[in-house]
């Protein structure tokens, strides 16, 4: 049994499913269709991002769903930018706004702008009303290193929140941040799976391990709008059709990252 089941109050052997909407807030087609799937029960909760340019606009559909802040440090999309809403220049890209790529961030992050621009995202969204349950980062960026994992560790902590890992194929990080986590009491899913091109969310149910596990989409409707912005909108669009077409095994306890805040907050 992991440390997260068994804190979660699951037997041994019991599979637990969070169904993530990552990137609520990106643009009006992300926004509509992460909606309409928490409100159809299809997903479990979302991932926010705050300086994200649709992310006020999705205060108006908010009905009091479980809402991860999606810490966001860098912006990726060729034409389409985000920056911090704190004074930070070290975490700027060339074009002025956040840095397009992991590895430029990571070039030149200073560690107090890091704080301060992650410590305000979480703001922001709580003085905008959502319920905050966990913290994401966009991208992990700030998670693959043990300086700016720190970071985030440590706002974990001072707003005594869950933390979703950074996955890698080999699981090594360099360091042992889920050993980190769990000395300061800050919890987890045991596993975090990305749904890609190359498998089905319906294979992907049919073959979870017992544990905590996430998945994590990023559905958005199909508009101009959408594909204008977005190299991926195709696989954006393919995750919404998979949502609405989901059905979850009879033998999945489906949770979302309020129930592991709650647990995390009891122990």
């Amino acid at each position: 049994m992991t440390a997260t089941q068994e804190l979660l109050g699951l037997p041994d052997g019991a599979k637990g499913l969070l169904l993530t909407g990552d990137d609520l807030g990106l643009c009006h087609a992300a926004n509509t269709a992460i909606f309409s799937q928490l409100q159809a029960g299809n997903l479990s909760g979302a991932s926010l991002i705050v300086p994200a340019p649709w992310a006020r606009e999705a205060i108006v559909s908010y009905r009091g769903e479980p809402i991860s802040v999606q810490l966001s440090a860098t912006a990726e999309h060729l034409l389409y930018s985000w920056g911090p809403i704190t004074a930070a220049p070290s975490l700027h890209g060339g074009d002025g706004g956040f840095a397009s790529s992991v590895d430029d961030l990571l070039d030149h992050a200073d560690g107090d702008d890091l704080r301060r621009e992650f410590r305000a995202q979480i703001e922001r969204a709580v003085l905008w009303g959502f319920d905050v349950c966990g913290l994401t980062v966009h991208g992990d960026a700030a998670l693959l290193r043990p300086e700016y994992f720190d970071v985030v560790l440590d706002l974990a902590v001072e707003f005594e929140l869950p933390l979703r890992l950074a996955e890698r194929p080999d699981g090594d990080l360099g360091f042992p941040a889920t050993e980190l986590a769990r000395q300061e009491g800050i919890i987890s899913p045991d596993r975090t799976i990305r749904l890609s091109g190359d498998i089905a969310l319906t294979e992907v149910l049919a073959h979870l391990q017992p544990g905590i596990t996430e998945v994590v989409l990023r559905p958005a409707d199909d508009t101009g709008e959408l594909r204008a912005l977005a190299a991926d909108a195709a696989a954006r669009i393919a995750d919404h059709a998979a949502l609405v077409e989901l059905s979850v095994p009879t033998d999945v306890a489906v949770l979302s990252w309020r129930d592991l805040r709650t647990a995390q907050r009891r122990a």
